[in-house]
């Protein structure tokens, strides 16, 4: 390649792939969720989201401690369609019961507590959840993304991974 005879530099391809690589990266920076949520926040557009997950059937040998541990941390990890949130504030977890409905002879029906359910320990509970969202055309945002219920969601704590569905969504103000 011969030098240049011009004083000045001229403007070539690669620089304008190299300024259109700067453009793209800064418009990925303005459009990242992170910064959005951020926006959101400054602007007063987020507000405190109830959800409701319940988490059935999770095999345990002390479903109860389970239950403890995870009151007493305060604060669960929640990913949403395989999407990380990050830490939401526990409100309550509300033990739940497995019931057993039996048609009698007579044809009415009688239920009681199941009692396997002491003999084959399973954790079996409803996780109040508070986080921060806001209201889109298509339900709520909670952590980036769109939450309905019954969306799968999984709960992680420091020793435990479950796996819930959303069975109750409330927001603050609407």
């Amino acid at each position: 390649m011969a030098p240049s005879t011009k004083p000045g530099r001229s403007f070539t391809p690669l620089d304008g792939a190299a300024l259109a690589a700067v453009v793209l990266a800064a418009v990925g920076v303005l459009w990242s969720p992170k910064l959005s949520g951020a926006v959101a926040k400054a602007t007063g557009g987020l507000r405190p989201v109830t959800v409701t997950v319940d988490v059935r059937g999770v095999p345990s040998a002390d479903p109860m401690a389970l239950l403890k541990a995870a009151e007493s941390e305060g604060k669960v990890a929640i990913v949403i369609r395989n999407e990380p949130h990050g830490s939401v504030k526990i409100r309550k977890i509300v033990p739940l019961e497995r019931r057993l409905t039996i048609l009698t002879p007579n044809g009415t029906f009688v239920s009681a507590a199941d009692p396997n359910q002491k003999t084959f320990g399973t954790f079996d509970g409803r996780f109040v959840l508070e986080g921060e969202g806001r209201r889109s055309a298509g339900g709520v945002v909670f952590g980036n993304q769109s939450i309905k219920i019954g969306a799968p969601v999984e709960l992680e704590g420091s020793n435990y991974r479950f796996n819930g569905t959303v069975t109750d969504l409330s927001m603050e103000g609407s």
